[in-house]
């Protein structure tokens, strides 16, 4: 069974809390906040001011240049503010605030359940539609994803790679996904082969999803060129570069490289769910399932919740935090973010809130490096993760250019296997994220 090629851990898992649970809806909302910036790129422009009055899926920003994203209204009501308000780390963003009156739909959406599988529309209409709907890559990357179907000239894409791989511990979004709404998953993926003009599409799942493995293959029968590959778990195989590794065998040059410079175009399969509300229904993104999990949670749920919503408001649907220390995370333990503000609203790319309680919720002291070297046997970049951070502690930023810190793809490995517990991923993030930041001024003068 196939899976990349260097790196990698096992951590464990930790499904079992979410993995049985059904969607649920969960609640309107009274009030919401929409962030402008819920992807890679620029920020939307706001399209409506205080006052307005807004219906489910009008479009409330529009996108400011080709990266970046179209945001809709997540439910009907008065706009009452567009300004500033603290994101889930407390960070002061532009938002748009609305009081909720009804659950009226702008008009136009198919909100009905029946499934169409006939597309007619052209590889441009299509991704016209799907830009139209704000969609973006919903494992968490939020890449825009009509940016990423529009195939560069000079360059063609082979294979559509569905990522239903979900590698990240405790999160079950994708995989309840894929079990309840595997047709639709299709028909999005067989849409999404047609916006890049492919005539093959793997849908990767790790093996230790063997029911949602069968229910696709089986639904597969009817899909010509789609097929269902189980890979071996390991983590991080949901990483782009990663799974096109598992897939494809072919390996992604380091950045500016992407993946269509080795013929392979990467979704997620919520995603491709998306896709297909967006192309077939008129419905553009403006809800997601999340998964609210942790081993002390009363009554752990993946629920598919409308934007805006606070993120607090899903805790509590969950039977509320546990007693004692508790440490919130928008995602799961690997790559999730710690939340110092649980008003923050649930966004496009929140694929989990996991709460980790107890002992596990407080970091250990960190000590010195024992050069041990398993953050780079761990490392499925090729990294070396502890320099990396000893020259982000001392801001070398050249010397971390140098090293292919844009490479990194945050995965966590490093500080998952050090034995000195020392924060390897907080100084490798920070650090790529001023790397980058150099790089683009450095671009921009040119």
């Amino acid at each position: 069974m196939k899976t990349f090629p260097i790196g990698g851990v096992h951590p464990s898992d930790n499904k079992k809390w979410s993995k049985s649970k059904a969607i649920e809806v969960m609640e309107l909302p009274d009030v919401v906040t929409i962030p402008l910036a819920q992807h890679i790129g620029a920020p939307a422009t706001a399209l409506v001011k205080k006052g307005d009055a807004v219906k489910v899926g009008d479009k409330i920003a529009e996108a400011t240049g080709f990266m970046s994203a179209n945001i809709h209204a997540p439910i009907s009501g008065t706009v009452t503010a567009v300004d500033l308000q603290p994101n889930g780390q407390g960070l002061r963003q532009m938002m748009v605030t609305i009081k909720r009156e009804g659950d009226e739909w702008a008009e136009g959406i198919d909100l009905s359940t029946d499934l169409v599988k006939e597309c007619n529309l052209s590889s441009a209409e299509i991704i016209a539609r799907i830009k139209e709907a704000g969609i973006v890559g919903m494992g968490g990357a939020t890449f825009p994803t009509h940016v990423k179907l529009s195939i560069p000239e000079g360059k063609k894409a082979e294979i559509l790679i569905i990522n239903g791989v979900e590698c990240e511990p405790y999160l079950t979004s994708d995989y309840r996904t894929m079990l309840e709404r595997g047709e639709e998953l299709l028909v999005g993926t067989s849409i999404l082969m047609k916006a890049v003009s492919v005539e093959k599409a793997v849908i990767g799942v790790e093996n230790n999803k063997p029911d949602a493995i069968k229910h696709l293959k089986e639904l597969a029968k009817d899909y010509n060129g789609i097929e269902i590959k189980a890979l071996k778990t390991m983590y991080p195989q949901g990483g782009e570069k990663q799974l096109i590794a598992a897939v494809t065998g072919r390996e992604v040059p380091a950045p500016p490289a992407l993946p269509i410079d080795v013929g392979a175009v990467v979704c997620n399969a919520s995603t491709a769910v998306a896709v297909y509300e967006a192309v077939q229904k008129n419905k553009p993104l403006v809800q997601r399932v999340v998964t609210v999990t942790g081993k002390s949670i009363k009554d752990t749920k993946n629920l598919l919740t409308r934007f805006g919503t606070p993120v607090s408001a899903l805790i509590e649907k969950c039977g509320g935090l546990p007693e004692g220390d508790n440490r919130v995370l928008n995602g799961g333990p690997m790559m999730g973010r710690p939340m110092s503000n649980l008003q923050s609203p649930v966004m496009k790319g929140c694929s989990g809130i996991t709460v980790i309680s107890g002992a596990e919720a407080l970091r250990g002291e960190p000590s010195a490096c024992i050069k041990c070297a398993k953050c780079i046997e761990a490392c499925p970049m090729g990294l070396e993760p502890y320099l990396l951070a000893k020259q982000s502690k001392k801001k070398a930023w050249g010397e971390m250019e140098k090293n292919d810190i844009t490479s990194c793809i945050e995965c966590g490995c490093c500080q998952f296997t050090c034995p000195a517990n020392i924060a390897l991923l907080d100084y490798v993030r920070l650090g790529k994220q001023t790397v980058m930041g150099i790089i683009r001024a450095r671009n921009a003068k040119k």
